[in-house]
């Protein structure tokens, strides 16, 4: 009997993953779907920490599955995704990151949801991990409302509805030649830009109950710091692009920032400023360590030192990297 399923391309933009690369794609390699109707292409930004070698003995011990390697000179995402759509001959492309691992149905699933014609888009929430106790603080933040929110895939789970962008998405082919290819000026949000675009023009995302994924998140509170602070930067250039892709909530750590800095200015002047900076601080405190209470409660209670600190840097990383962006970027305003 002919199987009439779609093909599917998967495509992984991956810079030095060495330390995960093999789970990775490893587990897309376990998918419940027909290996001969999967195409993979890694999209390398020229890795100097093994994570090449890695790929080409897995890529050795599977002769019958069709696994490509294809150099990214660019060495972020976008370009490594526009390089690798010019390759790819799926009927349904899927990226998946290297710092994370799909379920064994996710493929089958996310094909289902798109023959049936549910959406032009489909994803689902992922649940993030570590292997260390900093990894661990930083993971339950990146899950809490108070830290991410309203993230619908980070902090919504069991649940189908329409949103605004989802991780690691599927999309049809016809979608992706409608929409065009990724934004190379995003080192960072250009998912977020990308699913902006296909929603103007009428498209639907799905975050779907049955599509899962573990994200393994950033180790050491540094590098949260850098992350957050390049999402808050970037987000400036989407929100140029696509001023009606805002939302008040994104504003939200800018303003925090931005009232932390002035009162600080103004408070050696003005006395009832600095009146107003110490409720405002006081305020975040107790919001803080509520939010620490109840994420410490739900994950594990070893964690509550380090909450309050790992929702700090994801507030202040975020809006000093939008405020920084801001600067940077204020004659690109009409640049879209």
């Amino acid at each position: 009997m002919p199987d009439n399923r779609p093909t599917v391309t998967i495509i992984m933009p991956i810079r030095n993953e060495a330390d995960f690369i093999a789970r990775s794609l490893g587990a897309v390699l376990a998918q419940d779907y027909p290996a001969r109707l999967i195409d993979i292409l890694i999209a390398d930004g020229m890795s100097s920490d093994g994570t090449r070698e890695i790929i080409g003995e897995i890529a050795a011990a599977q002769p019958d599955r069709r696994l490509v390697l294809i150099d990214n000179p660019g060495q972020i995402v976008p370009t490594g995704l526009n390089t690798s759509l010019k390759y790819a001959q799926g009927q349904i492309i899927i990226r998946v990151d290297g710092h994370c691992e799909i379920a064994p149905d996710y493929v089958s699933n996310c094909v289902a949801h798109l023959n049936n014609g549910e959406a032009d888009a489909v994803g689902g929430s992922i649940k993030t991990t570590a292997e260390t106790t900093v990894g661990q603080v930083i993971a339950a933040a990146m899950s809490s409302p108070f830290g991410v929110g309203g993230s619908a895939f980070r902090t919504v789970s069991n649940k189908t509805m329409l949103v605004d962008t989802v991780p690691f998405p599927a999309y049809t082919r016809a979608v992706i030649e409608r929409t065009g290819p990724f934004d190379e000026e995003l080192v960072r949000n250009q998912d977020d830009e990308y699913n902006y675009r296909l929603r103007k023009l009428g498209g639907t995302i799905l975050l779907a109950a049955n599509i899962h994924s573990t994200y393994t998140s950033r180790s050491t509170l540094l590098s949260l710091w850098r992350q957050y602070y390049q999402y808050g930067f970037y987000k400036v250039r989407v929100i140029q692009k696509h001023p009606m892709q805002a939302r008040p909530r994104q504003f939200a750590p800018l303003l925090f920032v931005l009232s932390l800095i002035s009162g600080i200015v103004l408070a050696v002047f003005v006395p009832v400023v600095r009146i107003l900076l110490i409720a405002l601080i006081v305020a975040y405190i107790l919001a803080n360590l509520t939010a620490s209470l109840i994420t410490a409660q739900r994950a594990d209670w070893r964690l509550l030192p380090l909450l309050p600190v790992a929702f700090v840097i994801l507030h202040i990383s975020y809006g000093l990297g939008f405020l920084i962006g801001l600067i940077r970027f204020a004659s690109h305003w009409w640049d879209r």
